[in-house]
C-alpha cells in the first residue's frame, strides 16, 4: 500500500499552481502544500519580501517556484500573472484564488465601515477572483483542463451583524464560483470554494482587534484572546483550524481524484456550520 500512499501525496508533480496573497497566513498554508505534493508553483502577491521568503521554502523542499508581483484588482495585473506562469514552468494546471482582505485601510479603527470599506473588500475578495478567472479560462478552455479553487469563509454561508463587508464579499464569491463552475464544466474545468473557519492569520488578528475595539466585552483582552475566546464559543471540535488543514482541502480539489467535484464549497471550520 506504501506505492498508493507516495501516488497520492505526489499527485501534482508536473503540475503548476498559482496561488494569489501566496506570500501569508492561508495562502502560503496553501501553496507550500501544493509543493509538498510536487507542484511548481508561483506566488502572486503585493508582498515581495513576504513571497521570496516563500519561494525559498518551497525551492528548499526540492520544487521549484517564482514570485510574480500581482494586483488581484487590476485585470492586466492578473493577465500578466499568467503570462509569467506559462513563460516560467510552460503550463498552469491550478489556480487558487485566495487573496482577500477585511476593509480598507485602517478597518480595525472604524465602528462602522465606510464606503472604502465596502469598495476594498469587494474589489480583491469579489473582483480579485473574478479578474484571475478571467485570465487564465481562455487558456484552460483551449486545454480541456484546469482546476480551480477559491477561497471564501464560512462567514459568507450565513448573514452576521457586524462586519458585513466581509461577510458579504464572501457568500458572493461562493456564488461567483457556482456560476463559474457550471460555465466550464463543458470544457473539463472544475470550480470550487473552501470555506475556512477560525484561522490565526495576519487578517484574523485585523479582525480580532476591529472585535477588541468595538464590543467592550473583549476590550481588555489581546488580538489572540479575542480569538481563542471565539474558537471556544463557536467550535464543536473545540480547536481552531489551520493554514495547513486549508491547504489538505484545497490539494484534494484541486486533485484529479476530485474530478467529479465541482460547483461545491467545501466548510473547513470544526463543524462551525452544517450546510
Amino acid at each position: 500500500m506504501a506505492w498508493l500512499h507516495v501516488m497520492e501525496i505526489m499527485d501534482f508533480e508536473g503540475k503548476t499552481a498559482v496561488v494569489t496573497g501566496g506570500a501569508r497566513g492561508i495562502g502560503r498554508g496553501i501553496a507550500l502544500e501544493l509543493a509538498q505534493r510536487g507542484s511548481n508553483v508561483l506566488i502572486a502577491d503585493t508582498d515581495e519580501e513576504a513571497a521570496r521568503d516563500v519561494v525559498a521554502e518551497i525551492k528548499a523542499g526540492g520544487t521549484q517556484s517564482s514570485f510574480c508581483e500581482t494586483d488581484v484588482t487590476q485585470q492586466w495585473s492578473t493577465d500578466d500573472m499568467v503570462e509569467v506562469a506559462l513563460e516560467e514552468f510552460g503550463q498552469l494546471d491550478v489556480l487558487v484564488n485566495n487573496a482577500g482582505v477585511g476593509g480598507a485601510i485602517g478597518f480595525t479603527k472604524r465602528k462602522t465601515p465606510t464606503v472604502e470599506d465596502w469598495q476594498a473588500t469587494f474589489d480583491v475578495n469579489v473582483f480579485g477572483i473574478v479578474n484571475a478567472t478571467q485570465s487564465v479560462e481562455s487558456y484552460m478552455v483551449e486545454r480541456g483542463y484546469g482546476k480551480i479553487v477559491n477561497i471564501a469563509s464560512i462567514a459568507g454561508r450565513g448573514g452576521r451583524p457586524g462586519f458585513a463587508t466581509y461577510a458579504a464579499s464572501k457568500a458572493a464569491a461562493v456564488n461567483v464560483s457556482q456560476a463559474w463552475a457550471f460555465k466550464l464544466a463543458p470544457h473539463g474545468i472544475n470550480v470550487n470554494t473552501v470555506c475556512p473557519g477560525l484561522i490565526w492569520t495576519p487578517l484574523w488578528e485585523k479582525i480580532a482587534e476591529w472585535r477588541r475595539s468595538t464590543d467592550q466585552q473583549n476590550a481588555g483582552l489581546t488580538p489572540r484572546q479575542v480569538f481563542q475566546r471565539t474558537v471556544a464559543e463557536m467550535v464543536p471540535l473545540g480547536r481552531e483550524q489551520t493554514t495547513e488543514d486549508v491547504g489538505k482541502a484545497v490539494a484534494f480539489l484541486a486533485s484529479d481524484r476530485a474530478r467529479s467535484i465541482t460547483g461545491q464549497a467545501l466548510n473547513v471550520d470544526g463543524g462551525i456550520r452544517q450546510n
